[in-house]
């Protein structure tokens, strides 16, 4: 939600904004717009982690040469009338899993299913972003994909996992649907980098420190506890699922993997990450899914809430809804000062205009 003196920018000066910083740090127009895409669509249903706040990440892999900004295209290594094995060539994650999620939806319409898998990749941004894109065309769209290690599993004091999120997105009726997307470690880490810039301490069962030992100072962060937290509150389910995601992306398409990923930030060596998608038509499956998944949706918001009117029981997707009816009202996306500061600092070092708030 909005809070007093944020700042309101329109998403048309946003998606511009992005445009300018990664085509000055290199990157193709085209493949530019793609990852501009992605970056205002998490900030528009209010996962601000994925968002503008990833701009400098983006901006200095293009400049650096670790990530290339053009000069290629993702590349399909080997298919069969239902998956598909794809090579991102190391272009920008967004335009790889654009590639990869379209070419899952185009099998799932011909043969029910498709899952695709992909190597050569990098951060592609917010999993949600691709099975929206599924849903879009009244798919079941799934997204899943490996990151550097920043998590610690059960028990240890390393990092070798990422918070490799999960992601289904599934139509209901009348625009209605059921979009779950979270990482599985606590949060992810760009959630951290917010707290520290708006220097707020971390909630209970979010990071840990250099001993692995949990801390609340985002500046002492060392590695992120899996969804659960501490192993007494079932950390390890957390652990196993950022595995199995490990599973699906890196290790099945053939890219890197858990330890063998490059850590996160100020990287000298290419990701080589991992993503997969999968998408089924749920036609081919039941006549009437979208009545069916609207079911179960109405029924768990009309429980009773145990907090009261004011905060009604929800299902996964209706906080992104609110936020965007929120962002619709007031004509763009709210912003801290601070998350304003930070991307008039990126305007400044690559000498582009500066993002324009709303009057």
């Amino acid at each position: 939600m909005a809070t007093e003196g944020d700042i309101v920018i329109s998403k048309t000066e946003l998606h511009d904004f992005a445009v300018r910083c990664v085509v000055a740090a290199g990157a193709d127009p085209n493949h530019a717009t793609d990852l501009a895409d992605v970056l205002l669509t998490a900030d528009y249903r209010g996962h601000f982690s994925h968002g503008m706040n990833r701009l400098e990440m983006y901006s200095s892999e293009l400049q650096s040469g670790v990530c290339r900004g053009g000069g290629a295209s993702p590349e399909i290594v080997r298919q069969t009338v239902a998956t598909a094995l794809v090579e991102g060539h190391n272009l920008l994650g967004p335009v790889v899993g654009k590639f990869a999620v379209d070419l899952a939806i185009q099998k799932a319409k011909e043969a029910g299913i498709g899952m695709v898998t992909v190597r050569g990749s990098n951060h592609f941004g917010m999993a949600g972003h691709y099975s929206l894109r599924a849903m879009e065309h009244g798919l079941i769209g799934m997204s899943f994909t490996n990151t550097s290690p920043v998590l610690n599993p059960t028990r240890s004091k390393d990092q070798v996992l990422g918070t490799n999120p999960i992601c289904m997105a599934a139509p209901g009726k009348d625009g209605d649907n059921f979009v779950l997307d979270m990482a599985t470690s606590s949060v992810a880490l760009g959630k951290i980098e917010i707290q520290e810039r708006r220097n707020r301490p971390l909630p209970p069962g979010w990071a840990v420190d250099a001993d692995g030992k949990e801390t609340y100072d985002p500046k002492k962060v060392k590695g992120l506890l899996p969804l659960g937290g501490t192993e007494e509150s079932s950390g390890y389910k957390g652990y196993g699922l950022s595995m199995m995601v490990d599973v699906l992306t890196g290790i099945l398409s053939g890219g890197s993997f858990g330890p063998h990923i490059r850590f996160w930030k100020g990287a000298s060596r290419v990701a080589n990450l991992g993503h997969c998608f999968i998408v089924f038509d749920p036609k081919a499956f039941t006549d009437d899914f979208e009545d069916r998944m609207s079911e179960l949706i109405d029924y768990c918001r009309q429980l009773e809430s145990v907090e009261g009117p004011d905060k009604p029981v929800i299902v996964a997707g209706d906080r992104a809804r609110k936020h965007m009816e929120m962002c619709d009202k007031l004509g763009g996306i709210p912003y801290h000062p601070k998350q304003v500061d930070f991307m008039n600092e990126m305007a400044k070092k690559f000498n582009i205009t500066p993002v324009k708030p709303l009057t």
